[in-house]
């Protein structure tokens, strides 16, 4: 069955919902103690729309198996260039391409967009998703020690960061 990347609708929200609690509820890539519920995740999708930013969804026939969004790095005029990245995989479709066809994606409307970086900020220990963003031409361009916390335990996070276009006017 072939892979189809396209960009989400609000009737996606309660897939998008699902794959996210999995998760925020049994993983430190989402670095919250609890579920988000589906009207949030509607909002979600709704803001990062208006504010020009895909929400991309990756199907596999009628399943939504993934989603992938970028929104701004940090809300200041000065890094209007710079974008962060946010990728999930539904936990039953791990290491069969769908986060790396969701990565090239956003990569790919960053560049249409004009933007000149893109940043992922990733939990230390999950070599899966710094090995596919390293595949991607990410390089890890800082590490903070114990910044979070999560299941009892401190947290690690590394920054990524890819240069999208070179041509690019601050």
């Amino acid at each position: 069955m072939s892979l189809i990347v396209r960009d989400a609708t609000l009737e996606d929200a309660a897939d998008i919902l699902a794959i996210y609690n999995f998760a925020a509820l049994n993983t430190t890539a989402v670095w919250t103690d609890g579920p988000a519920d589906l009207a949030s995740r509607r909002e979600w999708i709704r803001a990062r729309q208006q504010a020009g930013y895909p929400v991309l969804v990756a199907m596999k026939g009628r399943d939504v198996v993934g989603f992938a969004s970028f929104g701004d790095f940090r809300p200041f005029p000065g890094y209007r260039h710079t974008v962060e990245n946010s990728v999930y995989v539904d936990e039953r479709h791990h290491r069969a391409g769908i986060g790396r066809s969701l990565l090239a994606a956003l990569i790919e409307r960053a560049t249409t967009q004009n933007k000149h970086a893109m940043i992922a900020g990733i939990e230390a220990l999950n070599a899966g998703s710094i090995g596919l963003h390293a595949s991607l031409g990410f390089v890890e361009v800082a590490r903070m020690p114990e910044v979070g916390c999560k299941f009892g335990r401190w947290l690690d996070l590394v920054f990524m960061q890819k240069t999208l276009a070179n041509d690019v006017r601050p």
